[in-house]
């Protein structure tokens, strides 16, 4: 499958999770649309792209068809969602829109990406409310773990709830409908931060019970780089606008985040071909070896330095994070060197972690990669450890 892909084939890659990787084909379609637009830029921009200007010649527009066509792949309406840069972009417009007052509350966990943290902690401090972050525990044993831990956290002043569906760093997937269930008992909106599974793990979103879920196209749906989607409830969409305000101001969900000045829109038009592909491959098929590949990984390399399994199977997607031998490195200066040991000495990309003063390895698996892949990963590490 690695033929598909523009990867150098010198470098073992094994961190699709971080930027994701865009198959030739896509890449084909969307410089197909660039040279499209170049041709006629004032017409595909203003008046085909959106229906702002209201004068367009197509009977739907194409960002609308083009969501149309992504809502389908995610069990939802086009109504109900729009187009973003990335995950961390859906989740700074949920965040300033809200009408936050002093004393209140949003709620994250620990396993929080960096960026949402930074993102929720400002828009907290700008409006005297307060972060709270409940500690949940990693490794664990039970996905019961993170519901009661969320459960316990919420308080009256609770306004917002920021949780992951697979966590960045630790790769987990988390049961994020029970969580948004002990949630709506008690009243509090949630958002989802989605990033990593759109396309590697079945979704639909409406299922799920949330107010929000913002996600990643760019990842494990092999879109171009740049392409989010973020999806809202219809009784939330009034109070909700995009970071960037702009003409679409006041002409409803769709229009405001459609327009929000002038950009490339290929990312967002190129990525139904990027669904059709995974269609043509067999998305289940593709799902299915990706996760069994990521736990015969984590299998492989908790027995090889003889360390504990993180987590059940059932809480691993496409990604597993590993720890590494316990007196192998603990300071994020030393995870930082071995990452690069391992690209620049030993060609391959995985990211290195630290956590907890031990250092982690994230593997990625996509269809490009097999079990060698891993056998390389363990035999490089435990060539650069020695040099730590």
């Amino acid at each position: 499958m690695l033929r598909h892909w523009l990867l150098d084939p010198a470098i073992t890659y094994l961190n699709h999770g971080t930027v994701g990787a865009t198959p030739t084909s896509v890449l084909a379609v969307q410089q197909a649309l660039r040279e499209e637009m170049e041709r006629q830029p004032a017409r595909f921009l203003l008046r085909e792209l959106s229906a702002l200007s209201g004068q367009s010649p197509r009977a739907v527009p194409r960002l609308r068809e083009a969501a149309d066509a992504v809502a389908r792949f995610v069990g939802a309406r086009g109504s109900d969602l729009v187009f973003v840069d990335n995950a961390t972009t859906g989740v700074n417009a949920v965040l300033c829109s809200l009408d936050l007052r002093p004393g209140d509350e949003i709620l994250i966990t620990s396993l929080a990406y960096g960026a949402v943290v930074n993102a929720a902690r400002y828009w907290a401090e700008r409006a005297r409310a307060r972060l709270l972050t409940v500690e949940l525990p990693f490794p664990l044993r039970h996905p019961a773990q993170i519901v009661s831990a969320v459960a316990e956290a919420l308080t009256p002043r609770t306004r917002l709830a920021i949780l992951d569906h697979i966590t960045s760093e630790t790769a987990l997937v988390l049961p994020l409908a029970e969580m948004a269930a002990v949630c709506r008992a008690a009243g509090v909106p949630v958002l989802a931060d989605g990033a990593h599974a759109p396309g590697a793990i079945p979704l639909d979103i409406p299922s799920l019970g949330v107010d929000y879920y913002t996600g990643n196209l760019h990842k494990w749906a092999l879109a171009p780089k740049g392409c989010g989607i973020l999806w809202v409830a219809p009784e939330r969409q009034p109070d909700l606008h995009p970071p960037v305000i702009s003409w679409g101001l006041g002409q409803g969900f769709t229009q405001e985040f459609d327009w929000v000045g002038t950009k490339d829109p290929t990312p967002y038009l190129a990525a139904p071909a990027a669904l059709e592909l995974m269609r043509e491959w067999g998305l289940e098929a593709m799902q299915t070896y990706n996760h069994r590949l990521a736990w015969e990984a984590a299998q492989v390399l908790s027995s090889r330095w003889g360390t504990d399994l993180p987590a059940p199977e059932v809480m691993l997607g496409c990604m597993a994070t590993l720890p590494l031998p316990l007196s192998r490195g603990k300071t994020r200066e030393e995870a930082a060197r071995l990452q690069y040991a391992l690209l620049y000495e030993h060609r391959l990309e995985a990211p290195i972690l630290c956590r907890d003063e031990r250092l982690w390895v994230r593997v990625s698996a996509q269809v490009y990669n097999e079990i060698e892949d891993i056998e390389r990963l363990a035999e490089a590490l435990e060539s650069a450890l020695h040099m730590l």
